[in-house]
């Protein structure tokens, strides 16, 4: 419809054209990504192995020496442990020669700014003031603080564990190796204690870091479940980000 002025009035919206040009951003190299998912394979299995030793939630018929259920279960326990270790030996290497987003300074709050953003971050969640918040390429320092906790739990899970394992076999390397940690904790029933409270930081912490990896996917569009993957995500040309 034509005005008297000569304009044109419709009653259409024009929706702008989304930029057309994306460019490739190539963030976990095939190492980290390996270590990635073979330590999620290994904690569920630490995890459902480690429940069951502390507590067998079933049994099975006839005598235990005829199926050696618990010593398989024990033994897929320390192999998945052993296997973990091996990781975090290739993760803690690859702080040192992997791309910026993947060294130490990427993965742990060391500087000043990283804490200033993790107020910023924590605000975005709680969605307060969401528009504020800094775009990162990598982790964010939310991400990173969460991270370096269950690095943290993670560590002090491998001690307790490797304590606990050398007790079968007093007088082996393992035993005189770990053997004075059940003295730091106060006892070995302390240091199974602790432990076993490790394994439930491990069952909140995997399906919440599940939860917010595909939400940032589907409300986001920020490609962290594909870029795990794939090793990279495609992000617009025009936006600029903390981290590059």
């Amino acid at each position: 419809m034509r005005t008297t002025t000569g304009r044109w009035v419709t009653l259409t919206h024009v929706i702008p054209r989304p930029p057309d040009r994306y460019r490739w951003v190539y963030l976990w190299q095939w190492p980290i990504r390996f270590m990635h998912w073979t330590a999620a394979v290994c904690l569920v299995v630490l995890a459902v192995t480690g429940l069951y030793i502390g507590k067998p939630y079933f049994m099975t018929a006839g005598e235990a020496s005829s199926h050696f259920l618990m010593g398989w279960v024990r033994f897929a326990h320390f192999a998945a442990a052993g296997l973990l270790v091996m990781t975090a030996i290739v993760r803690t290497y690859w702080l040192f020669v992997g791309n910026r987003y993947e060294r130490l300074a990427a993965l742990f709050p060391v500087r000043r700014s990283d804490w200033v953003n993790l107020v910023k971050m924590v605000k975005f969640y709680l969605m307060i003031e969401p528009e504020r918040a800094p775009r990162y390429l990598g982790h964010n320092p939310l991400q990173q603080f969460s991270y370096t906790l269950i690095y943290g739990v993670a560590a002090l899970m491998v001690v307790t564990g490797f304590a606990l394992y050398g007790q079968s076999n007093p007088g082996g390397l393992i035993y005189g190796a770990t053997n004075w940690i059940g003295a730091l904790f106060g006892g070995m029933p302390v240091v199974r204690f602790v432990h076993h409270v490790g394994t439930w930081a491990f069952l909140i912490f995997i399906p919440i870091h599940v939860y917010l990896a595909v939400r940032a996917d589907h409300l986001e569009r920020t490609g962290t479940m594909s870029s795990i993957i794939s090793g990279g995500r495609f992000v617009r040309a025009d936006r600029a980000f903390v981290d590059e």
